[in-house]
């Protein structure tokens, strides 16, 4: 039986998952005596291969360096996306690719046609190695120059942060993940650096590369996630810098340029990184509400990043734009925009809702969480954020199985998903009568 190209890529991450879930079991994955539960390896796995950063358990000590390194597989395997990887190495061994696999990598890469999609696999790759690799190198000279790390720990930690940065992962080798590192713009920067080339989506990426000093050349594409992105950033950091200046369990007990460095940190982990510089758990409600916007907007598509996306969000911005004006089409930078991306975006947008709201109020009732940090876990969860109030450990197994269905659904897209579970597409070979009800 062949599967449709959405359904190979969920089929793709669910193997994965369950093969990291397996290997993250064994007694010599874990720490001390024993094996993970099968909760502890599922929920782990899923956060990896998912990109998301959740955790249920203390990362650098829970799990041995076999974990770490599993984990870190994982990772590489999520961001690239299952049907990317297996389409290199088939590309390597074989040195060609099958319809098959062609149309299930240009589905998971969001590809509009099948002309390239050789040279596409191999750029993803490429741009991914060189990114996690430049920032590693820059990471390691500083874990051994300013901390005394030895050489083979400075390269471990450089190459695991390196690599869950530019794939907006959000695993730290540290207790309290990024923490320690508030103050220093030589760690901070290169991995926000690599969270927002990883956010911005392969796509994008590579026309920017081959069209850098061209930007009239740029698509639609490339220009929403651009702007959009630039304007969250700056906004997020604005609002997350402003609201957090003296608040002493957060920013307050800081230097004022290192609140600006944590601030502007913060709002880049919206972006679904995960990795966090100051405590979230002591960050106010407002703050809270203001980054649950920010996660659930999410990055640039068909990249590392998770939440409807940026062009999404823009998309209906422009439509409630036009719909105000009273023009009959939508027009983004200087193109009119397709009616089935209005229908799309739509889409999108409410199954995201829906499931949010259906994962925050199961959450409440399986755990009896209030509403502000459920909602927080939630969006953290579907946006494939990995950011955290404090409490996701501390859930009962039911309200974590919640999460883990959160953060497949956010990773694989609610549109994906859905035309995943459907068989066949269905085209009507008439269409009805045209009617207006009320609106408003």
């Amino acid at each position: 039986m062949r599967l449709h190209p959405a359904q190979a890529v969920v089929t793709g991450f669910a193997v994965a998952i369950a093969v990291g879930t397996a290997l993250l079991m064994l007694p010599f994955a874990k720490a001390g005596p024993g094996g993970a539960s099968f909760v502890e390896a599922l929920f782990t796995a899923t956060s990896a291969v998912c990109v998301t950063g959740l955790v249920v358990v203390d990362t650098p000590v829970y799990w041995t360096g076999f974990g770490h390194v599993v984990i870190l597989v994982m990772i590489q395997l999520g961001g690239l996306g299952i049907m990317i990887f297996a389409s290199m190495i088939g590309l390597i061994l074989a040195r060609k690719m099958s319809v098959r696999s062609r149309l299930n990598a240009a589905a998971e890469a969001k590809a509009l046609g099948l002309d390239d999609v050789r040279s596409l696999v191999r750029g993803i790759v490429a741009i991914s190695l060189l990114v996690e690799g430049v920032v590693a190198v820059l990471l390691f000279l500083r874990f051994l120059l300013g901390y005394g790390y030895s050489p083979g720990e400075s390269a471990w930690h450089a190459v695991f942060h390196a690599v869950s940065s530019f794939n907006n992962a959000g695993f730290a080798l540290y207790s309290d993940s990024l923490m320690g590192f508030v103050s220093d713009p030589f760690v901070c920067l290169p991995i926000a650096a690599a969270i927002i080339l990883g956010g911005l989506g392969f796509p994008v990426i590579m026309q920017l590369r081959k069209e850098l000093r061209h930007p009239l050349h740029w698509s639609m594409n490339t220009k929403l996630v651009l702007w959009g992105s630039a304007v969250l950033l700056v906004a997020g950091a604005v609002f997350i810098t402003v609201i957090e200046w003296s608040n002493p369990a957060t920013l307050g007990g800081h230097d004022p340029w290192v609140r600006v460095l944590a601030g502007f940190f913060q709002s880049v982990q919206t972006r679904t990184a995960g990795f966090n510089s100051v405590d979230i758990a002591g960050m106010h409600d407002e703050t809270w509400l203001g980054m649950d916007i920010l996660m659930f907007i999410g990055g640039g598509p068909a990249g590392t990043a998770g939440g409807i996306k940026v062009t999404t969000f823009a998309v209906l911005f422009f439509i409630l734009l036009t719909e105000l004006r009273g023009e009959g089409a939508v027009n983004i930078f200087g193109k009119r925009l397709s009616r089935a991306v209005h229908r799309q975006a739509i889409t999108v947008v409410l199954v995201a809702v829906a499931a949010v709201v259906a994962g925050t109020g199961t959450i409440m009732l399986l755990s009896g969480e209030g509403l502000d940090r459920a909602l927080f876990e939630t969006v953290s969860a579907f946006g494939t954020v990995g950011m955290s109030t404090g409490i996701t450990a501390d859930l009962p197994e039911s309200a974590q199985i919640v999460l883990i269905v959160m953060m497949f659904l956010g990773r694989l897209g609610p549109l994906t998903l859905g035309s995943a579970i459907a068989l066949r597409e269905r085209r009507a070979l008439y269409e009805l009568p045209k009617e207006r009800p009320a609106i408003g």
